[in-house]
């Protein structure tokens, strides 16, 4: 008897042989491209100043400035200035953030809150926040707390909106079978109108992310003897430009791992949303 050795070949009408061979995409369909072009400005920029097509001593070039920013980030300075604005963009983010849900919650779920709300809410909410910077001076000083109800302040009106759009945007069908169960007051609003809303308030947090970063920023130049802010304005008020535009590059970095830290948290707390909407599809 003649044994019959078989292949691991698929046969020419199975499924695995009419799939066609995996390639790769091409590089303007992915996110490659967007780092290309970046590094095409970077050498734009490298190549613009050793030409001194602008004066060196306001434009000088990256390849100095990415040295500075090295020998700052190596010696701990850098982390000295981040630490502390890190503290109060965080505290007063937080702060902002539970008002911004519990008051977006109210007026989403009770006619009554935002009747009261939201005509202040409408009044205070077009006012640039730095715009508040002298008159929470005189009340707060000029130390951390000043710092950290500006921020806390910014970012409540980004997670209240996208909490109120959220709460009304919930499907009156799933209302009305949470209701007809049994299941109203605290557990409706806990366990139907949260999580349906969730969505909408990881994307007002997302909103206050940035913008808490940026007042931070502004609060610590107007009146600060620490701190990212208070390091890049010394630096141009000392005409030191590598050092100032090294704290304007840490800041484009730590602006990008947040928001990458926030979508990884985003994407695993929000897993059953992006399941359930990709099931639809």
């Amino acid at each position: 008897m003649i044994d019959t050795v078989r292949t691991n070949q698929p046969d020419a009408g199975s499924p695995a042989a009419s799939e066609p061979p995996l390639r790769m995409a091409p590089l303007w369909n992915t996110r490659a491209i967007g780092v290309v072009f970046i590094a095409l400005v970077l050498i734009l920029w490298e190549a613009a100043a050793a030409s001194e097509v602008f004066p060196p001593m306001s434009f000088p070039r990256i390849s100095s400035i990415m040295s500075t920013w090295w020998q700052l980030a190596v010696s701990g300075e850098l982390l000295g200035e981040v630490l502390p604005s890190l503290w109060r963009m965080f505290a007063g983010y937080f702060i902002g953030v539970v008002i911004g849900v519990l008051l977006g919650l109210l007026m989403g779920y009770i006619r009554f809150f935002y009747n009261l709300l939201e005509p202040i809410t409408e009044v205070l909410r077009p006012i640039p926040s730095p715009a508040y910077l002298p008159i929470v001076i005189l009340f707060l000083g000029i130390d951390d707390e000043m710092k950290i109800f500006m921020v806390a302040f910014a970012s409540v009106f980004p997670v209240l909106l996208n909490t109120y759009s959220g709460v009304r945007s919930v499907d009156p069908i799933q209302l009305q079978t949470a209701r007809t169960f049994g299941v109203s007051g605290w557990k409706l609003l806990t366990q139907i109108v949260l999580p349906a809303s969730s969505p909408y308030i990881f994307t007002g947090m997302r909103i206050s992310l940035a913008v808490a970063l940026i007042v931070m920023v502004i609060s610590e130049m107007v009146a600060a003897s620490n701190g990212i802010g208070y390091f890049i304005l010394s630096a141009q008020r000392g005409f030191k430009i590598r050092d100032m535009f090294a704290g304007v590059i840490t800041l484009a970095v730590l602006g990008y791992i947040l928001n990458r830290l926030f979508l990884f948290i985003e994407n695993r707390v929000l897993a059953w949303h992006y399941g359930y909407t990709q099931q639809r599809s």
